[in-house]
């Protein structure tokens, strides 16, 4: 049982982190050049800018839900096993969200990253 609490903690990592990484990556997108903004208008209009985009809290809100998941995984499991898998694990993910939902270009190397670190999760959790 405690292996399923785990795999669906690293899982839970997976999603919310992802989910988190795209959100921001587009709150910020949106936002624009922040060491340029904070030049010129400062820190304090920066920061709310940031805090009045729905998107920055709602991704923030995701990387809360990522980093409670990843303590209940390290309750029930190794870190050796947690760590890498839902690092790797989110790596593989984000690499697929980047291309799908930012439209971003992948290219073959990170694609091919992308299949080495799957493999290596697959062969962490045997």
């Amino acid at each position: 049982m405690k292996e399923l609490y785990t795999w669906c903690s690293v899982l839970a990592v997976v999603l919310a982190s992802t989910s988190g990484d795209v959100l921001l990556s587009g709150a910020m997108k949106k936002v624009g050049d922040v060491g340029e903004l904070r030049r010129r208008l400062g820190t304090r209009v920066l920061v709310g800018r940031l805090l009045r985009t729905r998107t920055f809290l709602v991704g923030l809100g995701c990387m809360a839900v990522a980093f409670y998941s990843l303590l209940f995984a390290l309750s029930w499991n190794d870190v050796s096993l947690v760590g890498p898998a839902a690092a790797s694990l989110t790596f593989v993910a984000n690499v697929f969200a980047a291309r799908i939902f930012l439209k971003e270009r992948v290219d073959r190397r990170r694609w091919t990253s992308a299949v080495f670190v799957a493999a290596g999760v697959f062969l962490l959790a045997r």
